[in-house]
């Protein structure tokens, strides 16, 4: 293993460190209960905060097209589970997260977050094994999974308990991204594809900004909400990852 290779192993497992020591080293985080009250609660053709609920179609679209492209690359098949995770995951947040805008709540968020946490440790694991060992990324997959979805369960487990604590699902979202961030920065691509996964992230970033915004965009003109805008805006974040997957397929 080179001086260089060992480097960015290095810098990869301090950020993994510093990112779990800078989450819990703060007190439990619980569920802010505003977080529930969106801009836009109107009901069109008889469905509650409407556009917020369909709004999460084009999740299915960009994962069962994500899905049906993956299906279809070559190359060593077990490469193609993490994208599978990414996909499936990203297809199952439009019933998650439609069911959970229905009726906002604590106990619909579970199935809103569930799905995403799929998603991000499916992108990770996928970047792991492009960039950094395929063996490696086969070990991490079930247990990254695991981690995902449990951060989400433990967090409404202590709801539940009146001790909520969301600092798992922080890091398993933040973190994710983080150590994203950082292996497309350290470790050259063998399959190329970087300018997409940028752009991706670039998407998903904007969203969160939308997300932030949503009573102030909402407030132009009541026409459309800064959430609704979100959910738009990371569904084009993950047709960038099925543009990449559809550029790699055989010809």
């Amino acid at each position: 293993m080179s001086r260089a290779t060992i480097v960015r192993h290095s810098i990869l497992l301090f950020a993994a460190l510093a990112a779990i020591v800078a989450v819990f080293a703060r007190p439990a985080v619980p569920q802010d209960l505003a977080y529930h009250r969106f801009a836009d609660q109107r009901s069109l053709l008889g469905i509650p905060n409407c556009l917020n609920v369909l709004s999460n179609v084009p999740f299915a679209i960009a994962g069962l097209l994500g899905l049906m492209t993956t299906r279809r690359r070559g190359n060593d098949p077990w490469t193609r589970w993490p994208y599978i995770a990414l996909f499936a995951g990203v297809a199952l947040t439009t019933l998650g997260s439609g069911y959970y805008h229905l009726q906002p709540g604590n106990a619909g968020l579970v199935w809103d977050r569930l799905p995403m946490t799929v998603g991000f440790m499916g992108l990770l694991t996928a970047l792991l094994g492009e960039r950094i060992s395929v063996s490696v990324s086969r070990w991490l997959f079930v247990p990254l999974l695991l981690l995902g979805a449990g951060s989400v369960l433990y967090w409404y487990w202590s709801e539940l308990r009146h001790a909520g604590d969301l600092r798992l699902y922080i890091l398993v979202q933040f973190g994710s991204l983080l150590l994203i961030v950082l292996i497309l920065l350290l470790y050259p691509a063998r399959n190329g594809g970087t300018g997409y996964v940028v752009a991706a992230l670039g998407a998903y970033a904007a969203a969160k900004v939308f997300e932030s915004a949503d009573n102030q965009i909402f407030s132009l003109g009541h026409f459309v909400s800064g959430h609704t805008i979100k959910h738009l805006t990371a569904a084009v974040g993950v047709a960038f990852l099925v543009a990449m997957q559809r550029k790699r397929l055989p010809e």
